[in-house]
């Protein structure tokens, strides 16, 4: 069974093996052991309470329960450029206009903003190919929006996401040579680490202030704005059936689309609801469907994917997936189906 729980200090090997397996591109999962390790420590003490909001990130794995391996990472962060800031590209446009002349011009801009300061982010979604199978994907990215549903205090009343954007196998990205390489001279791949490794104060210092005509980029920079690498399509296609959209954000580096939604109207947040546990083995016969099941405890925090009857004033589970969620009969649960789609 595959159970998604609070990263933990001994999860470190496993999260090692995860970064080495993701490439370039998942900007918060590098190579880096020091860094990592800090990450992990950090999520431990957010779950116990012990930062303020603007440290607060949750870090989340996916475990197979007979193994023990971790297969997937997941985590959100509660407020994003409280104490670093957050850069992205706002796609806008400007309009040049001479009633004399007769001459109407619009021309695509980007602008660098802060303007997503505050609000909540889903990150850091990595899963190992041998894991990619039986809706493991679905289980670990919708696990966070049950985490949402049932502890909305610690977050923003905004959920934003960053996708990764267009690269080439060897980690070239057409956006970076066609603007970012003019500023800091140095390889995609090198400026993607050093981000991911905390180090964003060359943002700010090197990164041109003024709006920046997309006329005036190659045409394969153009192209991949606001597009994303074929490897994250699918997690695209997920967060906009849970009504994600694209607002005209993109990422400084490689142009990757940033996708938003209000919290509260987030699918899996607005359909979940609570329901008393009630063991049974076999489960009633009958229709199933596919249901993410959490538990209520935060530090405990767990959810599993259930094949289950549809519940009316309570929820089926077995005793071993009532075991992996540390539930009891009786106690309540947070549940919510798959999209039709999922559940085909």
């Amino acid at each position: 069974m595959m159970i998604i729980r609070p990263i933990a200090h001994g999860d470190l090997a496993g999260l090692m093996n995860l970064a080495r397996s993701a490439g370039v591109g998942l900007t918060s999962l590098p190579v880096n052991e020091e860094r990592l390790s800090r990450r992990i420590s950090r999520s431990v003490l957010s779950f116990a309470g012990e930062l303020d909001r603007a440290d607060q990130g949750y870090v989340f794995v996916l475990e197979d329960s007979e193994t023990g391996q971790v297969g997937g990472i997941c985590a959100l962060e509660a407020a994003v450029g409280l104490k670093e800031p957050w850069y992205n590209y706002r796609v806008g446009t400007i309009v040049h206009a001479s009633d004399e002349l007769g001459v109407y011009s619009r021309h695509e801009t980007l602008f660098l903003s802060n303007d997503h300061t505050g609000y909540s982010e889903l990150c850091t979604l990595f899963l190992h190919p041998d894991f990619r199978a039986n809706r493991n994907g679905g289980l670990l990215s919708k696990s966070r929006f049950l985490f949402l549903a049932q502890f909305p205090q610690l977050f923003g009343k905004t959920v934003v996401a960053e996708m990764r954007g267009v690269s080439d196998a060897d980690g070239r990205s057409p956006f970076w040579e066609g603007l970012g390489r003019h500023f800091f001279s140095i390889d995609f791949a090198e400026a993607d680490y050093l981000t991911g490794v905390g180090q964003k104060a060359f943002v700010a210092e090197l990164m041109p202030k003024h709006p920046v005509y997309v006329d005036f980029l190659p045409a394969d920079a153009q192209a991949v704005i606001g597009k994303t690498h074929d490897n994250t399509r699918p997690a695209v296609a997920m967060l906009e059936s849970e009504g994600f959209r694209y607002e005209g954000y993109v990422d400084i580096f490689d142009a990757g689309p940033t996708v938003q939604a209000y919290t509260s109207e987030i699918r899996a947040v607005k359909e979940s609801r609570t329901l008393a546990v009630k063991l049974a083995d076999p489960l009633p016969a009958g229709e199933r469907c596919h249901y993410l099941v959490s538990n209520e405890s935060l530090t405990g925090f767990r959810v599993i994917l259930a094949e289950a009857p549809a519940p009316t004033h309570e929820f089926f589970l077995t005793p071993d997936q009532a075991q992996a969620l540390n539930v009891q009969e009786g106690e309540h649960v947070r549940v919510v189906a798959l999209s039709p789609k999922e559940n085909v």
